[in-house]
C-alpha cells in the first residue's frame, strides 16, 4: 500500500528536476551562443580597451637662432626613466641596482615607489642622455622603462641668458623669449595607441592617432657676436669698478632691430638648478633709473624744433647756480656763457633748466612723450616697464625745471636707446624689434630733420671735448652724452650711490649704431659716465663696426670719404 502511494509522488519530483535541469541547460547554452556569437566583438573591443594606453610622443621645439642662423637655442633628445612599480618591486635586487645606475639612495627609491604602488607610472630620473638610459635598460628589469623627450640647450650660455630666457623640464618657456614666444616654438606632441600585456609590457604598435608636430623656428635680429662683445664688456667693466648691476642695448636705428642685449649679473640657463629669479631678470627692459644728463639732448632738441633758440644762441649760467621754488640748481663750476652746444659739452644743469624753464611743461610733456619715455617700446618682452612720465599738470615749478636733466621721470636701458635711435635717424622714431625687417616699419616723426642734425652735431662736440672724451673711437665721428644720476633712496637723494649712463651713436655721419651703457653704483674709482659708462661704449662699438664692415668717416682729408649725413630714403 506505501509503496503504491509513494509513485506518483517520486515521479512528479523527477519530472520537475529534469525539467529545470533542461531550463538550465537551455539558458546555459544560450549564455554560450550569445558570447560566442552575437557578443564576440564587444568582448574583444572591452579586452583590448583594458589592455591598450595611448602614449604621448614628444614633439621637438623650435631653435632660436640669430640673424645670421647662428644657434642660440636648441632641443636635444634625452631619455626618463620609470618604472611600474609593482613588478619593479617584485623583483629582487631591481631597487639597489638601478638606485647604484643612478647614484641615488636606494633606501629614497624604495620609498618613493612604495608609497605609489597603486600606479604604473612613476617617473625615477629624467632627461638622461641616450647613452645612458641605453645602459640602464640593458639590465632588463622587470617594470623599468625610458621615455624620449627633449631637453633645452643654449650654446651661448650666460651671454644671452636673461635675453632668451629658459624653458622648464617638460620644455616650456618660463622666462624671456622663451616665453614670449612659447606657442611659436613649441611642438604639438603626437599620440600613439599600443597594446600592453598584463606586466604592462607593450606588445603591440596599433598606429599613430596624431603625428606629432615640431615647432617653428625662431630667427632674431640679435647679432651673436655683438652680442659678445657687449657681454665681455659690461662684464669687465662691472668688476673693475665693483658695481651692483648693468645692462647695455645695441640697436640699429635705421629699422629698430635690436643687435645685442646683455645684463649684468647673469646665470647660465644650461644650469637649472642654479637660477634665481635675481639673476633671471632682464635688467634692460625691467629696471628703472632715473636718465640724468643722457636726457638733456632731447630738452635742446625741443627747444631748437620750436623755435625758440638756435644752436648759437647763449645762456648765462653765472654764478653756476641758481634757486626755483627754494631749491638749489647747480652746475660743478661756473661755466659762465654757454650756446647750446656749450651746454651739452659741459652738461650744464642750470643751461639746461633755463631753457626748460622759457618752454611750456605741456610742450616739454608732449616731446619726451613722443621720444617715448613713459610708454613701452613695442618689443613685446614678458615684464617690460614703460617708465615714468608724470602729466605736465602734476609738475611743480622745480620739476620743470629738473626734467631738463634727467630727474623726476624714470626709463629702461631699452627705452633710451629707441629715444636716442630718433635723433640718429634725422627725427623719426622707428618700434624697436627683435626680429629682422623685410621692410621698413611705418615711422613717426618727432622732431624735424634740421633739428635732428644740429642735436648731433652737439653731441659730436660733447666726445670731442666735453664729458665724453672716453667715448671716442679713432676714425670715426661719434655722437653721445653722459648721465651721471645720484639714486634716490629713503630721506631723498644719495650723496654715495650713483647711475653711470653713457647713450650714443657710431658713425654719427651715417648712424648705423646706438647703444646705451648703464651700471648701476660703481664703488671702486670714479662714478662718472664718462668714466665709468663710455668706455664700454667706446670699445663695444669699435668691435662692432669692425665686424658689421662700417667704413670709417674720420679719416685724413683726401680718403674721399662722404662726411654728410644721409637721407631717411638712403638709409632705409
Amino acid at each position: 500500500m506505501n509503496k503504491r502511494l509513494g509513485n506518483p509522488v517520486w515521479s512528479w519530483r523527477t519530472r520537475m528536476m529534469a525539467l529545470l535541469l533542461a531550463l538550465l541547460g537551455v539558458v546555459l547554452v544560450g549564455r554560450a551562443v550569445q558570447l560566442h556569437v552575437f557578443d564576440k566583438g564587444f568582448l574583444h573591443g572591452q579586452a583590448r580597451e583594458r589592455h591598450m594606453r595611448v602614449l604621448e610622443i614628444s614633439a621637438h621645439r623650435g631653435m632660436i637662432v640669430d640673424r645670421h642662423g647662428e644657434p642660440l637655442a636648441a632641443s636635444t633628445p634625452v631619455d626618463s626613466i620609470w618604472v611600474n612599480p609593482r613588478p619593479f618591486l617584485d623583483d629582487e635586487g631591481a631597487v639597489e641596482k638601478l638606485a647604484s645606475a643612478l647614484d641615488i639612495p636606494a633606501g629614497s627609491l624604495r620609498k618613493k615607489l612604495e608609497d605609489r604602488q597603486e600606479r604604473e607610472f612613476v617617473y625615477v630620473k629624467r632627461q638622461l642622455p641616450p647613452y645612458q638610459s641605453k645602459r640602464i635598460l640593458a639590465m632588463k628589469l622587470d617594470g623599468l622603462y625610458a621615455q624620449r623627450e627633449y631637453r633645452r640647450y643654449y650654446p651661448t650660455g650666460e651671454i644671452t641668458g636673461q635675453l632668451l630666457g629658459f624653458t622648464n623640464i617638460d620644455d616650456r618657456g618660463l622666462e624671456g623669449l622663451e616665453l614670449s614666444f612659447d606657442s611659436w616654438l613649441a611642438g604639438q606632441p603626437g599620440k600613439r595607441r599600443v597594446l600592453i600585456d598584463a606586466g604592462k609590457k607593450v606588445i603591440d604598435d596599433l598606429g599613430e592617432i596624431r603625428e606629432a608636430r615640431p615647432g617653428r623656428d625662431l630667427q632674431l635680429s640679435l647679432d651673436r657676436r655683438i652680442q659678445y662683445l657687449a657681454y665681455r664688456e659690461l662684464k669687465a667693466a662691472m668688476v673693475a669698478h665693483r658695481a651692483k648691476v648693468g645692462s647695455v642695448v645695441v640697436l640699429d636705428p635705421r629699422n629698430g632691430e635690436i643687435l645685442a642685449m646683455v645684463s649684468q649679473p647673469s646665470f647660465n640657463p644650461n644650469n637649472r638648478e642654479a637660477i634665481v629669479p635675481r639673476l633671471a631678470r632682464n635688467r634692460a627692459v625691467v629696471d628703472l633709473f632715473e636718465p640724468g644728463s643722457t636726457l638733456k639732448p632731447f630738452i635742446v632738441a625741443t627747444a631748437l624744433d620750436q623755435g625758440l633758440f638756435q644752436p648759437a644762441s647763449v645762456i648765462d649760467t653765472r654764478p653756476g647756480w641758481f634757486t626755483v621754488q627754494g631749491n638749489t640748481i647747480r652746475d660743478i663750476h661756473n661755466y659762465g656763457v654757454l650756446d647750446l652746444g656749450g651746454i651739452l659739452a659741459k652738461s650744464s644743469n642750470v643751461g639746461a633748466s633755463r631753457i626748460a624753464l622759457a618752454m611750456s611743461s605741456d610742450r616739454i610733456w608732449e616731446a619726451l612723450r613722443g621720444f617715448g619715455f613713459g610708454e613701452m617700446t613695442a618689443s613685446g618682452f614678458p615684464g617690460e616697464r614703460g617708465g615714468t612720465l608724470r602729466h605736465f599738470q602734476d609738475w611743480r615749478p622745480i620739476d620743470h625745471a629738473t626734467v631738463a636733466y634727467g630727474y623726476g621721470l624714470s626709463t629702461t636701458t631699452l627705452q633710451l636707446a629707441s629715444a636716442y635711435a630718433v635723433l640718429a635717424n634725422g627725427g623719426e622714431r622707428r618700434p624697436v624689434s627683435f626680429f629682422t625687417t623685410k621692410q621698413l616699419p611705418p615711422a613717426h616723426r618727432v622732431i624735424s630733420a634740421g633739428s635732428a642734425a644740429q642735436v648731433s652735431q652737439m653731441l659730436e662736440r660733447v666726445v670731442r671735448e666735453g664729458t665724453a672724451t672716453a667715448a671716442a673711437i679713432p676714425g670715426y665721428r661719434v655722437a653721445g652724452k653722459t648721465g651721471t644720476a645720484r639714486k634716490a633712496g629713503v630721506g631723498g637723494y644719495s650723496e654715495r650711490r650713483y647711475q653711470a649712463v653713457f647713450a650714443g651713436y657710431v658713425p654719427a655721419s651715417r648712424p648705423r649704431l646706438v647703444a646705451v651703457v648703464v651700471i648701476d653704483e660703481p664703488s671702486a674709482g670714479a662714478y662718472y659716465g664718462g668714466a665709468v659708462a663710455a668706455p664700454v661704449f667706446a670699445r663695444i662699438m669699435a668691435g662692432a663696426l669692425r665686424l658689421m664692415e662700417i667704413p670709417p668717416d674720420d679719416l685724413p682729408d683726401g680718403t674721399g670719404l662722404v662726411h654728410s649725413a644721409a637721407s631717411p630714403e638712403e638709409l632705409g
